[in-house]
C-alpha cells in the first residue's frame, strides 16, 4: 500500500505528532493515505484513538527499531 503523503514526526513529543498529523490530513483529499513516522511511545495509543474519533481509518500500524509507522486513510 502506497501513501499519498509521508509525515515525519520522529523526535516529537506528545501532542505534536497528533497536531502535525491533523494538519497533514487537512491537506489530503478523501480516500488518500497518510503515512506517519513517530518515535513517541504514546503515539500508538494517541493516533489510534485520534483516527477513531475523527472517522479516519487506521489501516496499519507497526514498530521497527523504535519508530512507529502508521497508515491512515482520510475519511
Amino acid at each position: 500500500m502506497e501513501a499519498d503523503k509521508v509525515l515525519d514526526a520522529t523526535g516529537l513529543s506528545c501532542p505534536m505528532p497528533i497536531v502535525k498529523t491533523k494538519k497533514a490530513m487537512d491537506e489530503l483529499q478523501t480516500g488518500e493515505i497518510l503515512e506517519v513516522h513517530a518515535t513517541d511511545k504514546g503515539s500508538k495509543n494517541d493516533l489510534t484513538a485520534w483516527a477513531k474519533t475523527t472517522g479516519h481509518s487506521l489501516l496499519q500500524s507497526n514498530e521497527n527499531d523504535g519508530v512507529f509507522t502508521f497508515l491512515i486513510k482520510k475519511a
